[in-house]
């Protein structure tokens, strides 16, 4: 058994349990009486601490030991639950992801716990410690004598090959044990467990027997307790104290083989068979059946057997899910892509030949296709839920440093997106948030001046619409200061003459730009707003403000579900075939010259009585007009705002699957992407909200 087998495992444990204890703690900080969290925190603690020590990762079983102790002191009520005491905690636990995601990278580089150590040992105030180390070493004695003893009565059957084994180890001066080891019911990883259990013996003699079997432990086909047959020539005591200090090993107990007991043993076992097949054919001779199949020798047993058997079997375990490597999932989408691609080829051929039979085909994998495609995509989908989990610790580590009191309040988190998408839109939302709280919510006092609750709100809102995510992080703070964005603009050499109020709260997406006077660990540099807009524009999403002064302000992600396979339409630009994403589509009409106004010398259009701008394609994007005259207008939403762009022609709907554009063309902001087409030409995806 190697252990490298489960490290995937554990670096994913290891988290998923970081991740409760973050939110047991905090729980624990709004409850300091509730024993049972305390209970909960100190089992995940342990489970953590056991996982570390089979792994071999001392330094994190050593860390989370130490918490185990400041736990303890909660648990056995010698220790309040402090702001103080929680914030060091919560700092052991950042330590401990570093550390989980050092292994996890592959980096050498050493963190320092030292510090940490200390601080956890001041809290915990160990003075005690001798004191209970004598009380181990009792009880530790008194388990030595109870296993010498042999009141575990193991019972391991041993044939007569392992009997001449143990014959010669004795004949040669080695000791022979029957060894029961019960592990803790918390245990992850038992196989794992049990590899360390083999492994410390092993270094000191020979394991004859085991039971369950080898493959049934590497299989976890056991329940907590495993019993050997053990040759060494170490005594018992040096046997038990080398188990016991196995993590997670609870209990040891070990008995002296004795040969000749075990040769009685064996013959009583003979002799109870024979005198049952006697019995059996006596019963034959004097009932004179002939029909009668001879029954095999152990009869009751093997009956009691079938019924044990009987059931077990309806509580069979079925595994309900597989662990899949991103990398085969990311080969997976790519394949259903390539297919997509290939059906859509094969419907132009068919088109352009008529040929009937195969339409009826097509249409049969064109379904399947879809099928196929939407399965891919949901497989591929996560919960918002795994991004949203990280925030209510930060909301608490930031009312504590800006001396502010906050609530955060999450909704949707349940709201699913496209795995590559969950991976980057942390970072934007981690700077939205950081933003809402030292820019957006004031001080307790000066709420209480403005009439507004001393706690300030914080709300993450997720949900679903049409074709993409809508994710807002709304405040009810002061609001964004129009006069002071403009100043800023202003000395920026940004004209804002004819600007509405809310394009100029907008400007606060633009690179190096901030408000703040005062460079804080938090914010005022001005890297936070333009990284958001960056981020979510490379997603295919849009990003805007809202924002009232006093009432807060809201910033309103859109984000596409996925990013693979999209619906486009595709549109005629000069003599150039165009896709643009329906998601962004509100509707298309006909161009009309009468349509075409002029406002501060740009072009619009009144359309239902509302102004919107109009983007002549072919000019934005250098390409010769084509001499058709029928024009359209495609009308476009990206967030709140809404845009005409002109096109020469129509050319329908289809599913396209998006391709990148490689690093020689990466620096083309219009364009979101490549697709191919049914005729196998490649036709450029344009990227509508970089256009607007």
């Amino acid at each position: 058994m190697d252990t490298s087998q489960y490290m995937s495992m554990f670096l994913e444990e290891a988290m998923d349990n970081l991740q409760i204890l973050n939110e047991s703690l905090l729980q624990l900080e709004q409850e300091p009486h509730n024993i049972d969290k305390v209970n909960e925190i100190f089992r995940v603690a342990h489970t953590l601490k056991g996982m570390a020590a089979t792994m071999g990762f001392n330094e994190v079983g050593e860390l989370t030991h130490k918490m185990e102790d400041v736990l303890s002191r909660f648990r056995d009520g010698k220790l309040k639950v402090t702001q103080d005491v929680v914030t060091v905690l919560f700092k052991c636990l950042d330590t401990l992801e570093q550390m989980i995601k050092n292994i996890e990278d592959g980096v050498e580089e050493e963190v320092p716990i030292k510090g940490i150590i200390e601080e956890l040992e001041n809290i915990a105030n160990l003075q005690n410690d001798d004191k209970e180390k004598e009380s181990k070493e009792d009880i530790q004695e008194e388990k030595q004598n109870d296993s010498a003893k042999g009141t575990k009565n193991i019972q391991v059957e041993l044939n007569e090959y392992d009997i001449n084994v143990v014959k010669q180890a004795r004949d040669k001066g080695f000791n022979s044990y029957q060894i029961r080891v019960t592990i803790s019911e918390n245990t992850l990883l038992k196989s794992a467990r049990v590899f360390l259990i083999f492994k410390s013996l092993e270094e000191m003699g020979e394991i004859i027997k085991s039971v369950p079997n080898t493959e049934d432990l590497e299989n976890e086909n056991f329940d907590f307790e495993v019993d050997l047959t053990f040759v060494t020539t170490s005594d018992e005591n040096k046997v038990y104290e080398n188990l016991m200090n196995i993590s997670e090993v609870e209990e040891v107990s070990i008995e002296k083989i004795d040969i000749e007991a075990e040769k009685i043993k064996k013959m009583q076992i003979k002799d109870k068979q024979s005198e049952q097949i006697k019995s059996i054919i006596q019963k034959e001779a004097s009932s004179k059946v002939e029909d009668i199949k001879p029954k095999p020798a152990l009869v009751p047993d093997k009956d009691k057997g079938n019924k044990k058997a009987a059931k077990k079997e309806p509580h069979k375990k079925v595994h309900q899910s597989v662990r899949v490597d991103l990398e085969r999932l990311d080969k997976f989408m790519n394949m259903v892509s390539e297919l997509v691609i290939n059906r859509t080829r094969l419907e132009q051929i068919s088109s352009n030949y008529k040929l009937n039979e195969l339409n009826e085909t097509l249409e049969q994998v064109a379904r399947t296709t879809s099928d196929l495609q939407d399965l891919v995509m949901k497989i591929r989908m996560l919960p918002l839920d795994t991004v949203f989990n990280r925030f209510p610790r930060m909301i608490r580590d930031l009312s504590v440093e800006l001396d502010k009191e906050m609530e955060l309040v999450i909704e949707g988190a349940d709201t699913e997106l496209d795995r590559t998408v969950i991976d980057e839109i942390g970072e934007p939302l981690i700077h939205l948030i950081r933003n809402a709280a030292d820019h957006g919510i004031e001080s307790k006092e000066e709420r209480i001046s403005k009439g507004k609750n001393p706690v300030g709100k914080i709300s993450l809102i997720a949900y679903q619409e049409g074709t993409k995510a809508v994710i807002k992080v709304v405040d009810d703070g002061s609001g964004i200061p129009v006069d002071k964005v403009r100043e800023k603009a202003e000395n920026m050499g940004i004209n804002t003459e004819g600007m509405s109020d809310n394009d100029v709260r907008n400007l606060i997406f633009l690179q190096g730009f901030s408000t703040n006077t005062e460079v804080t660990d938090i914010s005022g540099r001005g890297v936070g707003m333009d990284v958001v807009k960056t981020k979510i524009s490379a997603l295919g999403g849009t990003v805007d403000v809202v924002s009232e002064k006093n009432e807060g302000s809201a910033f309103v992600i859109r984000l596409p579900l996925t990013l693979q396979i999209i619906q486009v339409l595709l549109v005629g630009v000069g003599n150039e075939t165009m896709a643009i994403s329906l998601s962004y589509v509100d509707r298309v009409i006909d161009y009309k010259e009468d349509l075409i106004k002029m406002t501060n010398n740009k072009e619009v259009i009144i359309y239902n009585g509302n102004v919107i701008s109009l983007v002549r394609l072919y000019d934005k994007l250098r390409v010769e007009k084509s001499k058709n005259n029928k024009n359209y207008i495609v009308i476009v939403k990206v967030g709140e705002k809404t845009v005409g762009l002109m096109v020469d022609s129509l050319l329908g709907q289809r599913e396209m699957v998006i391709k990148p554009l490689g690093k020689t063309l990466q620096n083309l902001k219009e364009y979101m992407g490549a697709t191919i087409l049914g005729d196998g030409l490649v036709t450029l995806i344009l990227d509508v909200a970089a256009l607007v």
